[in-house]
């Protein structure tokens, strides 16, 4: 797996965590070994302009996808096929300002919203309710899961 972090912000975030966290996804969800995705975290001008540009929406965002070899979760049998995931891009300074009406981490909401990306990555959608309620459930099971496999936790 191929998993490239680039933080382009002054946020201090620990690059490793959302390698480690892309990787237990990129397994949960059977995707090839040879999966390649990249997250970036950027600040808010440069998130409010791929906003504007890709969605025609004002105002920076927290986080948006980017999909390249639309990839599909494969199963223990049926692995998904090796490619190019895409990229997540994610804003730090708009997640803090979310984690803390949440009564939350800023690295906890910036997890989630990698978590929720990957999935949107894969297809997954939260338009519809039914789908809402799987994605949801699909990104809080992953995220919890994670979580609590962790050293310490």
């Amino acid at each position: 797996m191929s998993i490239e972090v680039r933080n382009e912000t002054t946020a201090v975030v620990e690059e490793t965590e959302f390698v480690e966290l892309a990787r237990f996804v990129f397994e949960s969800m059977h995707l090839h070994p040879a999966t390649e995705l990249s997250i970036i975290l950027i600040d808010e001008q440069a998130m409010e302009r791929l906003h504007v540009q890709w969605l025609d929406l004002p105002g920076p965002t927290d986080v948006m996808s980017f999909p390249m070899d639309e990839l599909t979760p494969g199963s223990a049998e049926h692995p998904a096929p090796e490619g190019l995931l895409g990229d997540v891009v994610l804003c730090p300074s708009v997640a803090a300002k979310q984690a803390a009406e949440a009564g939350h981490s800023t690295v906890e909401e910036l997890l989630l919203l990698t978590v929720h990306s990957i999935l949107h990555l894969l297809g997954y959608d939260h338009m519809e309710a039914e789908e809402r309620k799987v994605m949801f459930d699909l990104q809080r099971t992953l995220l919890l899961t994670f979580l609590a496999s962790r050293p310490g936790s």
